[in-house]
């Protein structure tokens, strides 16, 4: 049964969601709904954040057809689990995000969503947002972990299929990680900052 919000006759969901369509967010920042509690803020992101995600857009640029981009502050929405992400940089085609009857833009129509993992956003990143993507689903989750207890690392997820993906490739910082189709890319890790570099 779906659950409705208080004296509306909307279902929980759209409730939530009609309210982050109308939040006041400060330039710059995020909101998102992660888990039941409801909207969160995330905060601006660092400069190695966004150092990694200027390399991964430019070797993503290379290979995206012309009708598809990448963003860095697209909303995607997941109403089966009831969650909105803004992923660090989402590929998606300009046909979902132009459409005003598909704002947020679903998840299940994203191609590739990354996340680069802060010393605030490690349990989100890790556990929250990989179960949320492959509940989709995306088809490919990059996750970009500078704070990984065994050494910086990049991890590729593929193959989502009853609410996990069941596939993972985890190469260190310096090292090549390949995206398959349709990519068909290796984006290169030895220019990534290590936690040394970071400041949040």
């Amino acid at each position: 049964m779906t659950e409705t919000a208080p004296a509306t006759g909307k279902s929980r969901w759209d409730y939530v969601l009609g309210t982050w369509k109308n939040l006041d967010v400060p330039d710059g920042w995020r909101a998102e709904i992660v888990d039941d509690d409801g909207v969160v803020l995330v905060a601006p992101p660092s400069d190695p954040r966004n150092f990694i995600a200027v390399r991964i857009t430019r070797a993503l640029n290379r290979v995206l057809p012309d009708d598809w981009d990448v963003y860095q502050t697209l909303g995607i929405q997941l109403p089966s689990i009831e969650r909105l992400y803004v992923p660090d940089l989402v590929v998606m085609p300009e046909s979902v995000v132009l459409d005003p009857a598909r704002t947020p833009c679903p998840a299940d129509e994203a191609e590739l969503a990354v996340e680069i993992v802060s010393r605030s956003s490690m349990d989100t990143d890790r556990k929250k947002k990989l179960w949320g993507y492959a509940h989709g689903p995306v088809p490919l989750y990059l996750l970009v972990d500078a704070w990984d207890e065994n050494g910086p690392s990049v991890t590729l997820y593929e193959q989502p299929g009853n609410g996990r993906y069941n596939q993972a490739t985890t190469v260190d910082f310096g090292d090549k990680i390949r995206l398959p189709e349709p990519f068909d890319l290796e984006i290169d890790t030895s220019r990534f900052p290590g936690p040394d570099e970071w400041r949040s």
